[in-house]
């Protein structure tokens, strides 16, 4: 994320214009708009207002620094733009994922389009607000206006969150509610936010409950359900979540989320109905389109997939952070339906359109090896997923998913070294809180394949680095590196997530750290985390209750709620 400096906004309201000191960026292909928008903002009393033509040069933009309002026209790829690119809904998705934009950023989305798809595929980006054309400068600057109140409430709690206090963001806004009670829905949606981003499902749960209560809200559903969903109640999560779509069927998260119940079931064909129904509403969101492809080729429906993977290939074309996944998603699906030359050609394309990225190189060998595979050419597809095995221990980021594809292909060519390296690959990139899952998915990779020999002898071979860098922490902490240690020490969790040595030295080391450096809110909630782990594991282990009153002391000693 860039570093930003938004205009305070409790600062930010004048008696009848807004603060000159507001920035606002304009994403607007045509000259006449861009110019008309301007003297709109000029007329509110906004002058720091700069410009971008399309979605990549607003990306570009924004990356160098932030602004408190985005004004994005939605068909930026239009007659005015001179060549095609993304629209304002594609560039909001990127922005939102990739994180260029804070969540207190205001983002505007300007429209004249009336087709439902189009609106609902704005809508359901949940941009602060969208304005459908024509509007007055009257119409703007309340809508604006109403952003920024509504964003000097929650700043707080935003800001807190954002500096990796989340316990104090929650206390922000439960805080905040009881100031301001017109923002209380706000309030509570983002403080269910902040505990599912703690792995808290059960307490999201508990206030997105209290919030139905009061009134029925699809996000507030929406959210019980993927509480639910959290705390692997699947049955439960889909009942409600078919619900809310018979109320809303708009609700467009509801779709994706009750395909991942389908498919954690194994209904890969139910899942991939509820995603078509979804891309027939709003046909513009590449990760649905992508997701849609996945699940048809579970489902054995490669043309399907192949329908899919092609408008997430050409819907993504012009983003700045476009995947050569899902190129390769395209040549399994072409693979499939056994259209090997056109399979050919999409490789090509990925590697002339993607050249430098990373992933390239990887996933543009793995698509070789299926071509080869399909043409009865072993040698020729154990010599493409050598390829691609090097390009991962070089270090091409890949997606678990496709980590697995590439191992289960190795395994099947008798590649064991290979597809064992390419799963340890995928260990060396997960966080702490991550590690557990993707150890579980590389041992079941090995065991799905006929391999439990293999599965062990990564565990042991894991085991052993863990053993390693148990002694390396201990080096650091006898030479005074506490900082140094624990982060030793988090890459031997990495190594054995659930190794009760490897958690007991963690716990140690964050509370030395913390005890003797301050507070660190994301170390304290990994410790609170690895404890109950702990606990669960073995509640009578002989360190655990010392570990427990050392951390509860470390909390009342920096003011830390319990």
């Amino acid at each position: 994320m860039p570093e930003t400096s938004p205009t305070t906004p409790q600062n930010a309201l004048q008696n009848t214009q807004l603060s000159t000191q507001l920035s606002v960026l304009v994403v607007d292909p045509n000259p006449g708009i861009r110019a008309n928008l301007q003297n709109m903002l000029n007329g509110a009393g906004i002058t720091r207002v700069e410009f971008a033509v399309n979605a990549g040069t607003a990306v570009r933009q924004l990356a160098r620094r932030g602004f408190d309002v985005i004004l994005c026209e939605y068909d930026l790829g239009g007659a005015h733009a001179g060549s095609p690119g993304q629209d304002g809904q594609q560039l909001l998705e990127d922005l939102r994922r990739e994180r260029i934009i804070p969540p207190w950023t205001i983002f505007i989305m300007l429209t004249a389009e009336g087709g439902r798809d189009k609106v609902v595929s704005a809508a359901e980006l949940a941009p602060t607000d969208y304005v459908l054309k024509p509007f007055t400068a009257g119409m703007l600057h309340e809508r604006i206006t109403r952003a920024l109140e509504r964003r000097a409430a929650l700043l707080p709690a935003y800001q807190l969150a954002a500096q990796g206090q989340p316990r104090a963001a929650i206390q922000a806004c439960i805080d905040g509610a009881g100031a301001r009670p017109r923002f209380s829905f706000d309030f509570a949606r983002l403080r269910a936010e902040l505990h599912a981003s703690l792995r808290e499902p059960r307490e999201a749960e508990r206030v997105y409950r209290e919030v139905l209560a009061a009134r029925p809200l699809g996000w507030a559903g929406l959210g019980l359900a993927r509480a639910m969903v959290e705390q692997e109640r699947m049955a439960e999560a889909a009942a409600l979540l078919e619900a809310l779509i018979d109320d809303d069927p708009r609700l467009m998260a509801a779709y994706d989320l009750l395909a991942r119940c389908h498919a954690a079931r194994a209904d890969h064909a139910g899942a991939q109905k509820v995603l078509a129904a979804a891309v027939a509403l709003s046909p513009h969101m590449v990760g649905r389109l992508r997701r849609l492809g996945e699940v048809a080729l579970d489902a054995g429906d490669p043309a399907a997939a192949e329908q899919s993977y092609r408008q997430a290939v050409a819907r993504s074309r012009h983003s700045a952070f476009r995947t050569p996944e899902d190129h390769l998603g395209l040549v399994k699906a072409l693979v499939a339906r056994g259209d090997a030359p056109a399979a050919g050609g999409v490789i090509r394309d990925m590697e002339r359109s993607l050249q430098g990225a990373p992933e390239t190189a990887a996933c543009a060998a793995l698509a070789g090896a299926l071509v080869q595979d399909a043409g009865g050419n072993g040698a020729g597809a154990v010599a493409q997923l050598k390829q691609a095995v090097d390009a991962v221990r070089g270090g091409s980021a890949l997606s678990g998913a496709v980590r697995a594809d590439l191992a289960r292909a190795c395994l099947a060519h008798q590649l064991d070294d290979e597809a064992a390296a390419v799963m340890m690959a995928g260990l060396g990139a997960a966080t702490p809180q991550d590690a557990g899952a993707t150890a579980r998915q590389a041992t079941e990779v090995f065991v799905d394949a006929g391999r439990p020999d293999l599965a062990e002898g990564m565990v042991k071979q894991l085991r052993a680095q863990a053993q390693i860098l148990l002694g390396i922490a201990d080096e650091k902490r006898n030479m005074g590196d506490v900082r140094g240690a624990v982060q030793t020490l988090l890459e031997a969790l990495n190594m054995a997530p659930n190794n009760l040595q490897v958690m007991i030295a963690l716990v140690g080391g964050i509370l030395r750290q913390v005890m003797e450096m301050g507070w660190d809110e994301p170390l304290g909630s990994l410790c609170g985390e690895q404890l109950a782990h702990i606990r669960g594991l073995d509640a009578s282990h002989p360190r655990l209750a010392a570990l427990e009153a050392e951390f509860a002391a470390a909390k009342r000693k920096y003011g830390i709620s319990t």
